[in-house]
């Protein structure tokens, strides 16, 4: 059983102020049993080189050309280390989003960021690629504690920690360094055993879990170099707060680290928070209108509360249906919802904070392999979601927040494909749309559904299984079609 190594998750936040008091108190006497006395001489300022990672002597800038382009900011512009080119090139970028073109300049001079970017502009690549950049320009040579982090990543939710992880380990390809992910609802004893057998360089989590190995010095932060906070409105939403001001304690003074802060909004809570943890900071902000592109086409349907169920229904039977993420409010719509779509014959996933991590995880797999095609979701276990090739995001009810409609439509026409958002707007919700086009700055068109979208649902009604697509056989010639006729007659003899 596991249960008994398992640490408490992130759902409820530790209020145990004495707790992480006493844990940041006995951080130096462990780690001087753990460490060798030159250790404690090290400084920032006699860090040497290590080696530039495997595969990078074999590999330069060469075979990776990109031609400069008007308007367009090339990666090639910044001074960056060849292996983190070579894992640039490697996952397809060329050019800088508005977003990293904005904030790069300012970071990999050390400067601290408080940026305003929602899901969707890349700018989980614009603080990983600062951290990397800082982590190989100023290597660690001799002893380390294996539990020591030298950057700092918090996400609020676990799926977005582990997406920055996934996409931290791929610009990672062709170093030596190596990225930790710590989140609530997996197995602790698992994640502890990693921590133990590989140096921490990235660290990657949510509050609560992360809370849990600082509490029992199973991790040290007091030698983190660059510290990211990543979507502080939602941590505020969801009662982090207290959790992160812990964590930021036990990381250096300010002054000491670079801190990078971003948020989807800048509300007086965020801009004194981001004044208490930050030194000095240069301000980004990349509009909405950014998220929002050609590539989705934007729908709003003007229904009634009882309308809903037949109207998502009859969309999703449509035939240019292929991948749909369903969003609403609230997780006991959302699990009604999967519940009356997978009796109607649907493969339909959840993900909601209410879903153990584990069931999440797999649901979230069989999703981006195909295997799931509709998946309700709420807006917290959203957040963080990658996943090519989904054609159409419904949002059953408005969201509450503006900024939580860009998020949403956000996981529909990546990588250059084009989505649909449709959005049911009814006698309850329909108010929030005035605020949701504000902050696009543009009108919805809003209509009324097509009578067929609106008939009821056949109470035996199963959806008809789809074949799937199968090219047309090239026509055989008359001596082909013998030698077939043959080879079959041999077989059945």
């Amino acid at each position: 059983m596991t249960e008994n190594n398992s640490a408490p998750t992130d759902t409820t936040p530790d209020t145990s102020e004495t707790k992480v008091a006493t844990a940041a108190e006995a951080i130096v006497d462990t780690k001087a049993e753990a460490k060798v006395d030159t250790k404690a001489e090290k400084s920032s300022s006699n860090r040497r080189s290590r080696g530039r990672g495997r595969g990078a002597s074999s590999w330069d800038l060469s075979q990776f050309e990109v031609a400069p382009e008007e308007g367009k900011v090339r990666f090639h512009d910044f001074d960056l280390p060849l292996p983190l080119m070579r894992g640039i090139q490697d996952t397809g970028f060329k050019f800088c989003t508005p977003i990293q073109g904005a904030s790069l300049p300012h970071t990999l001079n050390g400067h601290d960021i408080v940026g305003k970017a929602q899901t969707g502009t890349g700018k989980t690549a614009a603080f990983l690629i600062n951290i990397i950049t800082d982590l190989l320009k100023h290597p660690i040579e001799g002893d380390r504690y294996m539990g020591e982090a030298r950057s700092l990543i918090l996400a609020p939710t676990r799926e977005l920690a582990i997406q920055i992880a996934d996409d931290a380990v791929a610009l990672l390809k062709h170093t030596k360094l190596n990225v930790h992910c710590l989140v609530g609802g997996m197995d602790y004893g698992k994640q502890l055993q990693k921590m133990q057998k590989m140096h921490c360089d990235i660290l990657v989590g949510t509050p609560g879990r992360l809370l849990d190995f600082a509490n029992n010095r199973d991790v040290y932060l007091d030698q983190v170099e660059v510290m990211v906070i990543d979507e502080a409105d939602r941590m505020l939403d969801m009662g982090f707060i207290p959790q992160v001001r812990r964590l930021v304690n036990l990381t250096p003074k300010r002054e000491d680290r670079q801190t990078l802060l971003f948020s989807a909004t800048f509300t007086p809570e965020i801009l004194r928070l981001s004044g208490t943890w930050t030194d000095k900071p240069v301000t980004v902000e990349i509009g909405a209108e950014r998220v929002a592109t050609d590539t989705v086409e934007q729908k709003v349907y003007i229904t009634t509360a009882s309308e809903k169920f037949a109207l998502l229904h009859n969309i999703l039977i449509g035939d240019d249906v292929d991948s749909v993420m369903i969003f609403a409010n609230r997780r006991d719509i959302c699990r009604t919802l999967q519940e009356k779509l997978n009796k109607k014959g649907f493969k339909a996933g959840l993900l909601s904070g209410d879903v153990p991590q584990n069931r999440r995880m797999k649901t979230l797999e069989s999703f981006k392999s195909g295997a799931t095609k509709v998946m309700v979701a709420t807006d917290v276990a959203g957040r963080g979601i990658h996943v090519d090739g989904v054609s159409h995001v419904i949002n059953y009810t408005l969201p509450e927040e503006p900024e939580d409609y860009v998020h949403r439509i956000g996981r529909t026409g990546r990588a250059g494909s084009t989505g649909t958002s449709i959005s049911f707007a009814c006698e309850d919700d329909a108010f929030l749309l005035e605020p949701i086009e504000k902050l696009l700055d543009m009108k919805l068109a809003c209509t009324m559904p097509e009578e067929k979208l609106l008939q009821p649902v056949p109470s035996n009604y199963k959806p008809a299984a789809r074949k799937p697509k199968v090219e047309a056989a090239p026509e055989q010639s008359t001596e082909q079609k013998e030698e077939q006729i043959q080879e079959k007659t041999v077989s059945e003899d």
